[in-house]
């Protein structure tokens, strides 16, 4: 199934129904007065927050929604019913937003949680309601409610503790794959992540991570380039980030490039991603020699913590294919979302 993270919708409230003019007629009953009815409310539109979805993709096949309307008054002061309120589900992590606006509207991050987006028009007065002393026959009614109408851009924003970024082919997937149950396509050569994948990780039997694998980001990500702004907005639910670096790259100007280049789309993106808890993965080890590793370490020690983007970083080594290092990954992973890290 396609991963779709941005769509519109158009939704309508109902309208209120009319209030009724009516007048008792019965035998043996003259000057029966007024006897028309309210009008029901229209239903309301409500979106709510669900466990069960992870795309807006039914959104791309069904963008127009509806509420029922407020059933219209009767005579014998019978009121019209109320039109049914109308809940649409939506995934975890969607924002809402009013078309052409970039206020948010809404952020719904908690299963169950609800938000009123189109109020239901309210039922009109029947004529029984201005019935007074000295209007002993009113013809006056009222009509229900407009139904209230707008178009609201929804944006899927995934719930994860930790978020995977690193050029394309740095193996993110293949780490993934490596510390949990999810399936991304891995192969060799770049961009086989089309879209963003969810890894669930148990640490133990009440502890486990979410990790998001989110595409690679290429350069011009933070414009838009290679679908860059869908997958960065990803990486800021996360409250922790795992960079991916491929370390047998064919020159340390190549590792140099790829490290900074990810970091600085980051920061033309939201200057916050930058500053976010962050570990340093030196993966593909076991493509070096015993040397080259030793060699590349100590570049990397000296190197890259002193670049534009010199934050002190914990740096560790793996191979996310062999499943080398990875334990001691998750949990220094942990550590971090625990709060027990000096970094």
């Amino acid at each position: 199934m396609a991963f779709v993270d941005e769509v519109k919708i158009k939704v309508s409230s109902g309208k209120g129904g009319s209030g009724c003019l009516s007048f008792r007629r019965e035998k043996y009953i003259p000057k029966g007065g007024p006897d028309g009815g309210d009008g029901g409310a229209g239903g309301s539109v409500f979106l709510e927050a669900s466990g069960s979805m992870t795309s807006l993709i039914d959104f791309r096949y069904k963008p127009k929604y509806q509420a029922q309307n407020g059933v219209y008054g009767q005579g014998s002061n019978c009121h019209g019913r109320h039109g049914e309120d109308l809940v649409i589900k939506v995934p975890l992590g969607t924002c809402v937003y009013l078309d052409g606006e970039e206020a948010l509207f809404a952020d719904l991050c908690e299963v169950g949680q609800r938000c009123l987006v189109a109020k239901g028009g309210q039922g009109g007065l029947g004529n029984t309601r201005f019935k007074s002393s000295i209007n002993r026959a009113p013809r006056q009614f009222t009509k229900g409610d407009p139904a209230e109408e707008l178009v609201l851009r929804l944006e899927l924003k995934l719930l994860a503790d930790v978020g995977l970024l690193g050029m394309p082919n740095a193996g993110k997937s293949s780490f993934i794959r490596a510390v949990s149950e999810a399936t991304p396509k891995v192969a060799n050569y770049p961009f086989t992540t089309l879209r963003p994948h969810l890894g669930v990780v148990r640490i133990t039997h009440d502890k486990q991570i979410v990790i998001a694998d989110i595409p690679g980001l290429v350069a011009g990500a933070a414009d838009g380039v290679g679908l860059g702004l869908q997958f960065l907005r990803h990486l800021s639910r996360c409250s922790t980030l795992l960079h991916v670096l491929d370390i047998a790259s064919s020159s340390q100007d190549a590792i140099m490039s790829d490290y900074e280049q990810v970091l600085l789309e980051m920061a033309r993106f939201d200057k916050a991603l930058v500053s976010k808890p962050r570990l340093l993965l030196l993966n593909k080890m076991d493509l070096l020699s015993d040397q080259d590793k030793k060699d590349r370490m100590q570049w990397v020690d000296s190197v890259l913590k002193t670049s534009v983007f010199s934050k002190p970083l914990k740096i560790l080594q793996v191979s996310a294919l062999e499943k080398e290092g990875t334990d001691l990954v998750l949990a220094e992973l942990q550590s971090m979302l625990d709060g027990n890290d000096d970094f």
